[in-house]
């Protein structure tokens, strides 16, 4: 993986330089950029709308919220197919590179499963058995790193058991996930990981098509478009999506949240005080440091763009981290304020036809780890002889939580 190195150290007496707009993707999409936000701030008043040279060669980065809603709703102009040409060539024909009645025939399969009650009924005890098992592990040591410890490994447990995966495989699954999403860093291994990912499922889907069980795989099994069974290679792609979506995203997300809690007393206070004021907290949070900071399109026709004139078949990259932060949507929106009244207008699940299919159970995860964290780790502070960080380009989360608690 290539690094941003001149972002990743601050120097003596004073912060590093942030890069360049041109430098941005240089180190890599997974790349662990610290600065991204100074650079999405003097873009979005000097250049909201630039061309960038990306993995997939040219792109133009809209930075804007106004311009990012727009690029999201208008699925005719700004199409899916994007994601065809990045990830589908690792995860193959899925929702996320689909557009209209194809796509919604397509959600519609799994839409239910993924449903506040449906999510209530059968991940429940799931999260709270993975939350409970992780935190044994060091629950008596007076110290962890959470990161490492606890939310890299959590959610992965909870969308495999939903999925379907057997637990001895959780761990091996969870580097395919993210090997696949990692591409384009390395290419060979993100090929690798979805070849092993298609070797390991095809039996068991076989045995869920013969004895279907409580699942996610045996939904998709039985599943039927226009009373037509899906062909093994679109389970496959639905399954390719689901683990790397159900296990990035939320490690992050829950990640960010206790960074958030433990550099902004004010938001732990009120998190342990106040439990109700939890999900506003979350909220807040998703606004200020977004998990996926960029969603792709293509363009259908030629369009205008904050003044800039784009022609058909270019590719948008739509800076959702940048545009939950633009002033004129979110004032002073570099601060966390748990007072926000509009924080519930963030882009950091999408919106439109693709809004995140995984959001309710991402924030039940999410709040339900936290605070059962807060609740058997009294005392819970950063450790002062360490630091953390937000990083990351494509993704944003701390990269180490190292914590100490009483015991």
């Amino acid at each position: 993986m290539k690094i941003l190195m001149a972002t990743t150290n601050e120097p003596e007496g004073g912060q590093a330089k942030p890069p360049r707009p041109s430098e941005l993707f240089k180190g890599g999409m997974m790349s662990p950029v610290r600065d991204v936000h100074r650079v999405y701030a003097h873009m979005r008043v000097h250049e909201p709308v630039r061309k960038i040279q990306s993995e997939l060669g040219d792109t133009w980065l809209v930075t804007r919220y106004e311009d990012v809603n727009r690029v999201l709703r208008d699925a005719e102009t700004f199409s899916s197919i994007a994601n065809a040409k990045g990830i589908g060539l690792v995860m193959g024909s899925t929702i996320i590179e689909m557009d209209g009645k194809q796509h919604l025939r397509q959600r519609r399969l799994i839409t239910p499963s993924f449903s506040p009650r449906a999510i209530r009924e059968t991940a429940s005890s799931v999260i709270d058995s993975a939350i409970d098992h992780l935190i044994d592990e060091f629950v008596n040591d007076g110290q962890a790193d959470l990161v490492k410890q606890f939310t890299y490994t959590f959610p992965i447990r909870v969308i495999a058991d939903l999925i379907g995966v057997p637990i001895e495989d959780y761990h091996q699954f969870h580097t395919w996930a993210l090997q696949l999403i990692s591409v384009y860093d390395d290419p060979e291994a993100g090929f690798a990981a979805a070849q092993h990912i298609v070797d390991h499922l095809k039996p068991i889907v076989e045995e869920r098509r013969k004895e279907p069980k409580n699942d996610l795989l045996s939904t998709l099994a039985h599943a039927r478009i226009d009373d037509e069974a899906l062909l093994e290679e679109e389970i496959l792609s639905f399954l390719r999506l689901l683990l790397p979506a159900g296990a990035e995203t939320t490690y992050r997300f829950t990640g960010t949240i206790l960074h958030a809690l433990l550099t902004h007393p004010e938001a732990m206070a009120a998190a342990r005080s106040r439990p109700e004021s939890m999900a506003p907290i979350l909220e807040e949070v998703l606004r200020w440091e977004s998990p996926v900071q960029y969603v792709s399109r293509e363009t259908t026709r030629e369009v205008e763009i904050a003044g800039v004139p784009i022609p058909p078949g270019l590719l948008i990259m739509a800076a959702i981290g940048s545009a939950n932060r633009d002033e004129q949507k979110f004032p002073d929106g570099d601060r966390l304020d748990l007072q926000r009244a509009n924080t519930s207008e963030h882009l950091a699940f999408g919106f439109g036809a693709h809004f995140c299919l995984g959001t309710h159970l991402a924030r039940m995860e999410a709040q339900r780890a936290v605070a059962r964290l807060l609740e058997r780790l009294p005392g819970l502070r950063l450790d002062e002889q360490e630091e953390s960080h937000m990083v990351g380009v494509a993704f944003r989360s701390p990269d180490k939580l190292q914590v100490r608690f009483d015991t």
